[in-house]
């Protein structure tokens, strides 16, 4: 057997797998690879893979891309499942769309291009991906003054006004998603100050952030944001089991109609408020961490990168959530993002940070990939 493992890993043109380790302590790259070779194993003709790379390093990435190409010279059949457009135009020959369970169409990769895909996928140009609604500002609602938490976050200061989303721009490292996790109280501030409607909060951990009005949505929402062994129902009452029980026993009928709303509200593409989470999309998924934080109507809502992993379409549907929030129920957004375009596109006002400071501040009408991406990368401070 071991002999045998070590062939199918020289085919792969993978050397430095000791096949007598338990496979959990490999990382995530050298456990594709071995399934892969499980896959070699069974002399399989035609391999399916469901994006393979959500959860790859760029070199490990690479790796995979240099083994699905050795598997196609040996006459492999692949099916490559990804919501990564690049990958598609760097890897297949054919590509074919799927919308809501239905199919779209198929074109060979070299007679299309992104803007055509992209519209295949969510039945509208490219053009309304960002479907952002004017929205007139109140108050602010945000207010965080000369935060610390070090090593990330230093001396952070900025507001969020009612009805404004605000994106929060910058390379990873640079202390984004720790600043948003400092104001949640998962990490709590060392010295500063966070004013929610212009009082004064103590925030030593995210029970109190959510009794104020804070909400967050995080970057990993399977581990974090998620219960995914659970159902709709149960996740989206997460944040309000206070007001469903009585003392010890929940109002399950109330939770019912608080989980129906959620999957009408966001269209939830689910069979019920009994679906279990695990079995849902990214995209779907995405909408149930919403609907959860959004029972709590809270008066801020921290999204941090709001729409990773999830396909074009969940993208569209998710923008569109925002924009209503902030346009018609005037709710205060401040949105992460590691992509530029989602930045731009969303953000009444854009803030870049770099090693835990905020080095630059536009406006949406100012702001450009190229003046963003110029203080992503400066040396100092503006």
């Amino acid at each position: 057997m071991e002999e045998r493992s070590k062939e199918l890993l020289a085919e792969l043109e993978v050397y430095d797998v000791d096949v007598k380790r338990i496979v959990g302590g490999f990382n995530v790259g050298n456990r594709q690879r071995i399934e892969i070779a499980k896959a070699l194993s069974h002399n399989a003709q035609l391999l399916i893979m469901d994006e393979p790379t959500a959860a790859l390093t760029e070199a490990d990435v690479e790796q995979l891309f240099r083994i699905v190409r050795l598997l196609k010279e040996r006459g492999v059949g692949i099916i490559f499942i990804t919501h990564k457009l690049s990958e598609v135009f760097e890897l297949c020959d054919r590509v074919t769309v799927l919308r809501d369970g239905e199919y779209i169409g198929t074109k060979e990769v070299k007679d299309t291009n992104e803007r055509d895909l992209i519209s295949m996928m969510v039945g509208r140009t490219i053009d309304q991906l960002f479907p952002k609604q004017a929205s007139k500002f109140g108050e602010v609602v945000l207010e965080v003054r000369n935060l610390l938490r070090e090593p990330y976050t230093k001396g952070v200061s900025f507001k969020v006004r009612a009805g404004e989303i605000v994106g929060l721009a910058g390379l990873v490292g640079s202390g984004r998603s720790e600043t948003a996790q400092t104001i949640f109280g998962i990490t709590p501030a060392q010295s500063g100050e966070i004013l929610l409607n212009g009082k004064k909060l103590t925030v030593s951990d995210p029970a109190q952030a959510v009794e104020a009005g804070i909400a967050y949505v995080p970057e990993d929402r399977g581990t974090q944001g998620l219960i995914k062994q659970m159902t709709i129902r149960d996740n989206v009452s997460l944040a309000v089991l206070k007001t469903l029980s009585n003392f010890s026993f929940i109002d399950f009928p109330k939770e019912e109609v608080l989980a129906q709303d959620a999957i009408k509200r966001f269209s939830i593409r689910a069979y019920g408020p009994e679906q279990r989470v695990n079995k849902l999309s990214g995209g779907n998924q995405q909408k149930v961490v919403l609907g959860k934080w959004l029972a709590s109507e809270p008066k801020l809502l921290i999204m941090d990168e709001p729409t990773r992993g999830v396909d074009v379409g969940a993208k569209s549907e998710i923008h569109r959530l925002m924009s209503q929030l902030a346009a018609e129920r005037g709710l205060a957004i401040l949105m992460i993002s590691s992509e530029l375009p989602e930045v731009l596109g969303m953000s009444d006002r854009v803030l870049v940070m770099k090693q835990g400071q905020i080095v630059a501040e536009f406006d949406r009408k100012d702001a450009s990939q190229e003046k963003v991406g110029a203080a992503m990368m400066s040396e100092r401070a503006a």
